[in-house]
């Protein structure tokens, strides 16, 4: 056994005493830390030396992301769930103080010459992706989800609903809380038959179709992901909904007004803050005087000023490398404001954080669970990339350091509104 080995093996023993770490560790000689570590037991796997090595030279989460979708790094028994359940509650820079220095100095110093090795398989992905124009959005928006069709099916309801589901009650299951969510949405649009409706965004049609079906309206879907497209007009014709469903690829801003309702469910996110006054102008020009707008999206908590807020941590940064370029989240404070700004009287908004904690763990081990069929889709790193993202926002949520919410706005007129003077019969 090498000196690095003996070394680097001593500083995990000292580290899982000194912190009090439960989950144990499995080397890239195939030994274990503790030595008498069940076969069945959590741990984390290293792959190889040069992991080590290159988490030194380049300590930070692009590194990590290279080495978990290259399973050079990976979790045995268990998910990041579980890891994270049984990480030490204290904070990164205590645990540091917890630990032997001359150990923890002594030891890195021995990897200092070790090559980093590979592969780096996200290392070409370009950082700082910016939307706003047709082609860039269409783009942004075919990275994400034109992977593959069969993938997301893989992990999603039925319907193919690949936004924040709705919980009447927490032990229900994806599908109903899908239904839910979709109903939801057309019962705060106040949907009446033939009613000119529009999806910004409409992902594989889940949202017109349900809008259409059970509401009478007549519905209109874009989408800017031709995989998304072909899926969503078969499910059209497969229910039968040609007359009233029209989806086409197209950029929302270049459609002619008047609509008398619109949903904007989970794509507001994709917009950037810069482009936000293009985008609600946009909206209020193709909403019918006293039209109903729901809006739905992620935010994230205000800051004391905007400066703070425009920071983005490594993590932000990572999600909109990885998973969502040109992504961009405001908080809901800026969502009120660009809605008064641009025309819009708000009328409710509703937070939903909790119901998407939920649901991205319900992806998670949908997707854990089909694991091997997703990495006949789209390949291993895709996968484990997408694994670790749906817990990465599940916990987000779940730890509140990310909300979402449902607002709900009408074209500003002078003079009623013409809602309801309650709300009661939207919780029925």
């Amino acid at each position: 056994m090498n000196g690095r080995l003996v070394r680097f093996r001593r500083l995990l023993e000292h580290a899982r005493s000194a912190l009090g770490i439960s989950f144990g560790f499995v080397l890239w000689d195939g030994g274990t830390v503790p030595a008498d570590l069940p076969a069945d037991a959590l741990a984390i796997r290293i792959a190889d030396e040069g992991a080590i090595a290159a988490l030194l030279r380049r300590p930070n989460i692009d590194t990590l992301a290279n080495l978990w979708v290259s399973a050079r790094i990976d979790i045995l028994n268990g998910t990041v769930f579980d890891l994270a359940a049984a990480r030490p509650a204290v904070r990164s820079r205590a645990l540091v103080r917890s630990l032997d220095k001359k150990l923890l100095l002594g030891t890195l110093a021995r990897f200092l010459c070790v090559g980093r090795g590979g592969p780096f398989p996200l290392r070409d992905i370009p950082s700082g992706a910016e939307g706003g124009n047709a082609e860039a959005n269409r783009r942004n928006i075919g990275y994400h989800y034109d992977a593959s069709n069969a993938f997301y099916a893989l992990f999603l309801d039925p319907s193919m609903v690949y936004t924040c589901a709705y919980f009447t009650d927490w032990n229900n299951d994806l599908a109903t809380a899908q239904f839910d969510k979709l109903d939801m949405v057309c019962r705060k649009l106040r949907l009446r038959p033939d009613d000119r409706f529009l999806d910004i965004g409409c992902g594989w049609g889940a949202l017109v179709c349900h809008a259409a079906k059970h509401y009478g309206v007549r519905a209109h879907g874009v989408t800017l992901s031709t995989e998304q497209l072909e899926l969503a007009r078969e499910r059209v014709v497969a229910a039968g909904l040609e007359d009233r469903v029209t989806i086409e690829l197209r950029d929302f801003a270049g459609l002619d007004g008047g609509f008398d309702k619109i949903a904007s469910i989970g794509m507001f996110e994709h917009v950037g803050i810069a482009n936000h006054p293009t985008y609600f102008r946009t909206v209020n020009k193709l909403l019918n005087a006293g039209g109903l707008y729901l809006h739905h999206s992620i935010a994230r908590p205000a800051k004391r000023d905007d400066k703070r807020f425009r920071r983005r941590s490594s993590e932000y940064a990572a999600l909109t490398r990885y998973i969502f370029p040109g992504g961009e989240l405001d908080h809901i404070g800026m969502s009120l404001a660009n809605l008064q700004r641009y025309g819009f009287e708000v009328h409710d908004t509703e937070g939903w954080r909790e119901h998407y904690a939920r649901t991205c763990r319900m992806w998670h081990d949908r997707l854990f669970a089909r694991y091997d069929e997703a990495v006949a889709a789209v390949g291993s790193v895709q996968t484990r990339l997408w694994l670790v993202y749906l817990a990465g926002c599940s916990l987000a949520f779940e730890r509140n350091t990310v909300g979402i919410y449902q607002t709900l706005a009408s074209k500003r007129v002078r003079g009623p509104s013409g809602l309801p003077p309650t709300r009661a019969d939207l919780y029925r």
